[in-house]
């Protein structure tokens, strides 16, 4: 009876290793790739994580903080009244205007700018003379400052200014308004405002948007007979809902957020009334310019919980399907 050596010769004198000797420096090897891969993620991710706590969670523990105090900025915060301040805030008239208009902005920039931002995407995706021209001219008012925007419209629309003079010219004076001063007018001019600054940046996205809509699905449509309208709502309509959708999410933002062209274009004492009042203008009024530093960060924190709390629903029921495609890259059946 013979015994099998674990170690058979091989041809040229050569033996072959132990079985159980490469499966080790396969795990092995596996092992120390997987450690570098980890030590690359922390290496690349730790310098965005320390400037995200030192920027933006440290600053907000801070507000919450001081949010619990009665402090007006001097020495360190003593009066502590725990959540008054919030509770003063949502008895105060004029913050619940903010709200309100803060609320108006938001679906007025829904309404207003994603069907004519959507209407002049459509018209600039076909070709025409001067449609270089009119996409440039179309994208400026974006990227002027916001400030530059309300220190012009603030001439604009002032008593016999710009526009009051225009409107007489063209016999309607009939229609010349007191814009900035009417607390029944003043929010609907600056929702114009905000509409004719910010649409630029709409239609952009919609033409990038546009851009990756295959040509192909169009002309097949055509071929078959499907008319111009029946293209746009059955395929192009569909193909750039997510385009739309991410729109409309920095959309919601930034009207919940919306500061510089408000504050720069309204009166201060129309302001002070809540008539043009945001809630971004309501907090520096009432926290730097009042000096009462504990209840503007119990307006900031109210403003952060009210957008976050809006991003989480419209990601939860609108961006679930986008966000899910875009991380794991599964097609989802039906």
């Amino acid at each position: 009876m013979t015994t099998t050596d674990p170690t058979l010769s091989l041809a040229g004198g050569a033996t072959a290793p132990p079985a159980g000797r490469r499966p080790a420096r396969r795990s092995s090897y596996r092992a120390a790739e997987t450690r570098r891969k980890w030590y690359e993620i922390i290496g690349l991710t730790t310098p965005a994580v320390i400037v995200y706590v030192m920027f933006v969670l440290v600053p907000m523990g801070f507000a919450f903080y001081y949010s619990l105090f009665r402090w007006r900025g001097v020495g360190p915060p003593t009066d502590y009244v725990g959540f008054d301040n919030y509770v003063l805030a949502f008895q105060d008239p004029i913050f619940l205007d903010a709200l309100r208009n803060n609320a108006i902005i938001v679906f007025g920039s829904l309404l207003i700018q994603g069907p004519v931002a959507l209407g002049v995407a459509l018209l600039l995706n076909r070709s025409f003379r001067g449609r270089t021209v009119f996409r440039l001219l179309v994208f400026v008012p974006y990227v002027l400052a916001e400030v530059t925007v309300g220190i012009m419209w603030k001439l604009i629309l002032t008593p016999d200014g710009t526009l009051d003079e225009l409107l007489r010219s063209l016999g309607m004076g009939g229609l010349v308004q007191a814009w900035l001063a009417d607390l029944d007018v003043v929010i609907w001019t600056l929702l114009l405002v905000l509409t004719w600054k910010y649409v630029g940046f709409a239609i952009i996205l919609l033409l990038a948007g546009l851009s990756n809509v295959p040509q192909e699905l169009n002309e097949a449509a055509a071929i078959d007979g499907a008319s111009w309208w029946q293209i746009q709502r059955h395929i192009t309509l569909p193909l750039l809902g997510p385009t739309i959708r991410i729109w409309m999410f920095l959309s919601m933002i930034g009207s919940l957020q919306v500061f510089d062209v408000i504050w720069v274009t309204s009166v201060p004492a129309v302001r002070s009334l809540g008539a043009s009042a945001t809630m971004a203008t309501y907090m520096v009024d009432n926290g730097f310019f009042a000096r009462l530093w504990g209840y503007g960060n119990a307006v900031a924190v109210i403003l952060f919980a009210i957008s976050f709390v809006a991003a989480l629903l419209f990601q939860r029921f609108l961006l679930r399907r986008d966000i899910q495609g875009a991380i794991t890259g599964r097609v989802h059946r039906s």
